[in-house]
């Protein structure tokens, strides 16, 4: 039977798996381009839950490999063709595209990510299904007919029992995997959001100093703040992240991509605490980001909190509202759920 570290050390051992790409979703959900086919880097590492400097070490360690199963780095007419087809917005002169066997191929070159572990264990369990699975042989000629009618029959019974209760065990293993992973995740946000609480209390009791996220968020320029959450967008994954600084900019102040692919547009308000915002600036950004940009996610992220007419408003053209006690909550490391 292949073991995971043949399976690492040899590139023929992954040649031969390359075709079961469907293991990629038993083990986490992968969301590709428009196209339905390709994934860009960004996703590929947010998937492997890995910088994308270590998987671009990792590409160019196995080029030549990885070029065969799939990989590709588009440039000229072939990129922009690609970004017309499929909406995407950089303004890179190249951009890596990976299939799906580019994919799988990465999840057995990734010696520290997780998830790239769980693919091949979940690989290696299919394979040695596969080679369990029963085969017509000829029966010996120096044994009986009755021997061989008894051999036929305890294949049959695997065939039919066995082999099938295996493939559905591996089935729901991978798809119990796929949940406790995600399970992982909800839990680890619940333990953010609580220890965060708890530092409120505490700050509140007096048992500690002033908030330190809440002072450094009230020491912040409009320009800094802005650069602020651009940086929180890439900690949760969006790329493309651009921050335009422009008095021109209709209301959006940030734009990016979600790592599934979704535009993300971003309005921000450095506020003193006992302001609120408008309705007017509300209705000025969901017309913008709704109406005339079509985004998919319109985050509108304040220092202050909103006033009812606002909120009313941000319900009605579906803004994400984020206030003051959120995005303090976000900046201390909780996950911004709009984005995941």
């Amino acid at each position: 039977m292949i073991n995971e570290t043949a399976l690492l050390e040899s590139r023929t051992l992954r040649s031969g798996v390359l075709e079961r790409t469907d293991v990629l979703d038993r083990v986490k959900a992968l969301s590709l381009l428009p196209d339905g086919m390709h994934v860009t880097t960004a996703m590929v590492a947010a998937y492997f839950e890995v910088t994308v400097k270590t998987l671009e070490s990792s590409v160019e360690d196995h080029r030549e490999e990885l070029l065969a199963s799939g990989y590709q780095v588009l440039t000229g007419t072939r990129l922009a063709l690609l970004k017309r087809a499929s909406g995407i917005q950089s303004r890179s002169r190249s951009l890596a595209l990976y299939s799906r066997r580019a994919v799988l191929n990465i999840a057995m070159l990734l010696r520290d990510s997780e998830v790239a572990r769980q693919v091949r264990v979940y690989l290696l369990d299919m394979e040695y299904v596969a080679r369990a699975q029963p085969v017509d042989n000829p029966a010996p000629t120096d044994t009986s007919a009755q021997d061989a009618r008894i051999d036929q029959r305890i294949t049959h019974i695997l065939g039919r029992t066995v082999v099938p209760m295996f493939n559905a065990l591996i089935a729901t293993s991978g798809e119990h995997r796929h949940e406790l992973i995600e399970l992982r995740r909800d839990i680890e946000n619940v333990e953010r959001k609580l220890c965060w609480h708890h530092k409120r209390l505490a700050t509140l009791e007096g048992d500690t100093p002033a908030d330190d996220v809440r002072a450094k968020l009230k020491a912040m320029t409009w320009q800094a703040f802005e650069h602020h959450v651009a940086d929180l967008l890439r900690r949760d994954g969006c790329v493309d992240v651009v921050v335009r600084q422009a008095r021109t900019d209709r209301g959006i102040d940030i734009t990016g991509r979600t790592a599934d692919g979704r535009t993300v547009a971003v309005q921000c308000k450095n506020r003193s605490g006992h302001s609120t915002v408008p309705s007017a600036d509300m209705q000025k950004f969901a017309g913008a980001a709704r109406a005339i940009d079509h985004v998919d996610v319109a985050l509108f992220v304040a220092t202050c909190n909103f006033s009812h007419e606002s909120e009313a408003v941000a319900k009605l053209s579906g803004v994400v509202t984020v206030n003051r006690e959120e995005l303090e909550a976000w900046s201390a490391g909780v996950l911004l759920k709009a984005l995941q």
